[in-house]
């Protein structure tokens, strides 16, 4: 089993950028896919990217591809994103998510077995 706890969250400007980061507790990490989504008030859960758990292959929603960068530290048993060019848009509580070990990455919330509390990300115009 894993817990999943993200940081990095705030509020930055239009333009700017913000690095989160989940750190996980337990033995699987380093050999599960990770997920990244968001939700926006009023509106559903969406997938932002994920990686598999070697790294090799990652995968990236079109709004955020070229802006935002996932990678990953099974030393560290962290993941991270790297979101540039933020917009206000991209405005949302972003959860971190693992899927059970040895499973593919994927795009699908409900494909995800463990979650993050979420950290908020504010971006002002």
């Amino acid at each position: 089993q894993l817990q999943l706890v993200e940081s990095g969250g705030g509020l930055v400007q239009a333009g700017g950028s913000l690095r989160l980061s989940c750190a996980a507790s337990g033995r699987t990490f380093s050999t599960s896919s990770m997920g990244w989504f968001r939700q926006a008030p009023g509106k559903e859960r969406e997938f932002v990217v994920t990686i598999s758990w070697s790294g090799g292959s990652t995968y990236y929603a079109d709004s955020v591809k070229g802006r935002f960068t996932i990678s990953r530290d099974n030393r560290k048993s962290t993941v991270y994103l790297q979101m540039n060019s933020l917009k206000p848009e991209d405005t949302a509580v972003y959860y971190c998510a693992a899927r059970r070990p040895l499973s593919v990455p994927s795009t699908g919330a409900a494909e995800y077995d463990y979650w993050g509390q979420g950290t908020q990300v504010t971006v002002s115009s």
